[in-house]
């Protein structure tokens, strides 16, 4: 994309002859009017302005320092047909890359808008390399002034330097692994690895031999010695993201390394000694699974030391404001779109949303939106249908009404309740174990287990 340069002069032949003489190699627009210049800057991604110091009886210089309070990145040339030495530091103390004299000379000035490109790229990359080192050393992804995020925030600074395990808890979508590593990256073990685990992305007959490592031969298919997650973790911080999902057998022995601090990894018989910091987190509630017997009790009070909860987004709609707009330039700069704002109403939309996805979800939307806008307005039409419609993209009552009532009689047992449940959501969704999952709230993983456990494709018939 070429780089778009704004053009404020109040004469009308130097715009037009700079427009003429630039148009091969940039994107140019133009205009005698300074107020309309500020707002181009508003509306749209300007790269470079040539702004001359005298614009009838506005001061190229004021203009200059309100075009900064707009968009402190933009580079700034001024052009003065009275060059001074004082009037030239003013204008690269308040803030302009340079100044040329006029008559223009066109190859003085077409270098020196090539240099301000480079210069304007070059002070990019590094701002965005700073973006990322800030995000790698703090909690700068979480954008939030509520009380709920206060306290999130306040809580991470109490824990950071301390190796007690802790346990996040939220929705899906609120951002418990940018937690996890606001944890590891603000506290002392940021010079450690920080390994990061979902129990319920890897399968459970692989699950083990990536948490504990194995050496060559242990078992069919071992033609090598293989690190675990755990050592990998030495020093730093092992991250469990849906610890709820680990298997009870599994539980077991992941029980028994947090109490001893030391592993043996399979296939060996030498013990490795850890010094490993352990974050879990889950959507489920622990406390249930533990009263119906599918999380271990003694496990559950292990990881539970510091307990943190992240606030659903509903919660902390007054952050909305400022995620919006933070999504709307995230995306706009990663597809090199140039600078495109929201319409009234589709703003209006957004705040007025519930977001059941969380901060994922508006994530999402504002990607798709930004991805698919034909303008540099977006307008409702951008927005996905469902917001539009003020509706969630997945919606059980929704879904379920479509001919997809289920009567349960009084006194059946929870078991064959679930079991019910499941085998009529899984017709209801023609076996699309997926939205099966996500309608019921539960993962893939337990998904599979369920209709193992009651045999499901056997009685699909029979419901």
């Amino acid at each position: 994309m070429k780089p778009h340069v704004l053009v404020i002069d109040d004469e009308q032949a130097i715009c037009a002859s700079l427009n003429f003489a630039l148009e091969d190699d940039y994107q140019v627009t133009t205009t005698t009017d300074p107020e309309k210049g500020l707002l181009l800057l508003e509306q749209k991604q300007i790269d470079i302005v040539l702004l001359d110091l005298s614009l009838g009886t506005r001061s190229g210089l004021d203009v200059l320092q309100e075009i900064k309070q707009i968009d402190p990145s933009v580079t700034v040339i001024m052009m003065t047909a009275y060059a001074t030495i004082e009037s030239s530091i003013k204008a690269i103390k308040s803030g302009a890359y340079y100044y040329i004299e006029k008559p223009i000379n066109m190859e003085e000035l077409e270098l020196l808008i090539m240099r301000a490109s480079e210069f304007k790229r070059m002070s990019s990359e590094i701002e965005t390399l700073h973006e990322e080192l800030g995000q790698r050393r703090g909690f700068h992804n979480f954008l939030g002034k509520s009380k709920a995020m206060e306290r999130v925030f306040s809580m991470i600074e109490r824990i950071k330097n301390i190796d007690s395990s802790v346990l996040i808890t939220g929705e899906s979508g609120t951002g418990k692994e940018l937690v996890a590593r606001s944890i590891h990256n603000t506290g002392k073990r940021i010079n450690g690895p920080l390994v990061v685990v979902n129990c319920a992305a890897i399968p459970e007959n692989l699950l083990e031999s990536e948490l504990f490592g194995y050496e060559k031969g242990a078992f069919t298919g071992a033609t090598q010695r293989k690190e675990g997650k755990w050592v990998a973790a030495n020093g730093g911080t092992l991250f469990l993201d849906e610890i709820s999902e680990m298997p009870l057998a599994l539980q077991v022995k992941l029980l028994r390394v947090l109490q001893e601090r030391e592993l043996t990894p399979i296939g060996s018989n030498k013990k490795i000694s850890l010094d490993v910091r352990i974050i879990g987190a889950t959507n489920k509630n622990l406390e249930q699974m533990v009263s119906e017997g599918t999380f271990r009790e003694d496990l559950y009070f292990r990881l539970n030391v510091i307990p943190l909860s992240v606030p659903p987004l509903r919660e902390r709609s007054e952050d909305l404001p400022l995620l919006i707009d933070h999504f709307l330039q995230k995306y706009c700069r990663e597809m090199d779109m140039g600078k495109k704002f929201l319409s009234p109403d589709a703003r209006r939309l957004l705040l007025e949303y519930r977001y059941p996805g969380n901060v994922r979800e508006l994530g999402n939307i504002i990607e798709y939106s930004v991805a698919l806008s034909m303008n540099d307005e977006i307008t409702v039409l951008d927005l996905p249908t469902y917001v539009q419609e003020n509706r969630p993209a997945f919606s059980t009552t929704r879904q379920m009404d479509s001919g997809g009532s289920l009567q349960i009689p009084i006194g059946i047992p929870m078991k064959e309740i679930e079991k019910k449940v499941i085998a009529a959501t899984l017709n209801h969704f023609s076996r699309h174990r997926q939205k099966t999952a996500q309608t019921l709230q539960i993962s893939e993983r337990s998904l599979r287990d369920k209709i193992k456990l009651y045999a499901i494709e056997d009685q699909q018939k029979k419901v």
